[in-house]
């Protein structure tokens, strides 16, 4: 078991406007986004499972084409390998949680 303050962890800049904080489980990464308004991230995919969770703020989600306005309280689940990018409306705080882990985000 560990207990863990989110923000003594390493930050990135992973893409301009998206700086995170990864916590690492073994099987699962937890990754914290810090996303300033109209920062976008280009449609990728990945082998991950990811569900995707506003915790505060506006963001646009695309997946497979299809545009969603995500909130607090909502959340969406991303199949691995599906088509999905998205933009924050305004300035945001992301949780998204993958599994497996990301070996890429690791630092």
């Amino acid at each position: 078991m560990a207990f863990i303050e989110i923000t003594t962890l390493n930050s990135r800049e992973v893409i301009k406007g998206y700086t995170g904080r990864a916590v690492h489980t073994g099987t699962t990464t937890l990754m914290y986004w810090t996303v300033e308004a109209g920062a976008a991230m280009p449609i990728h995919n990945h082998i991950h499972e990811q569900v995707a969770h506003v915790l505060k703020g506006k963001f646009e989600l695309i997946v497979e084409g299809e545009i969603k306005i995500l909130i607090p309280g909502i959340i969406a689940v991303i199949p691995p390998n599906i088509p999905h990018g998205g933009r924050a409306l305004t300035d945001c705080e992301l949780l998204d949680v993958f599994t497996p882990e990301r070996e890429d985000y690791k630092f």
